[in-house]
């Protein structure tokens, strides 16, 4: 199972989202550094919209997510880029 694949599966069962997006952007950094080629799952980018987030504060939403990630920063995770919403945000 890949890295996104176990972040998904986390994220659904710590925070039941109402929505999630995981977006592989990796080959968006592509040479930023010389031994990047930009495959594999490095750089993430992570939508989602979960009740979990009502009333929190933007820094506790991403500390929550970092939190569900960490154990992937130690097999290659990179950088994730979060986007998380409250339904109550939504437009």
């Amino acid at each position: 199972m890949g890295i996104i694949q176990n972040i998904e599966d986390q994220i659904r069962s710590e925070l039941a989202p109402a929505a999630l997006e995981i977006i592989n952007e990796s080959h968006l950094h592509a040479g930023h550094q010389e031994s990047f080629d930009g495959t594999g799952e490095t750089h993430l980018r992570i939508k989602i919209v979960a009740e979990a987030f009502e009333g929190l504060s933007r820094l506790e939403r991403h500390r929550r997510i970092n939190a569900l990630v960490a154990g992937e920063m130690e097999k290659g995770l990179h950088a994730i880029a979060i986007e998380a919403k409250a339904p109550s945000e939504l437009s």
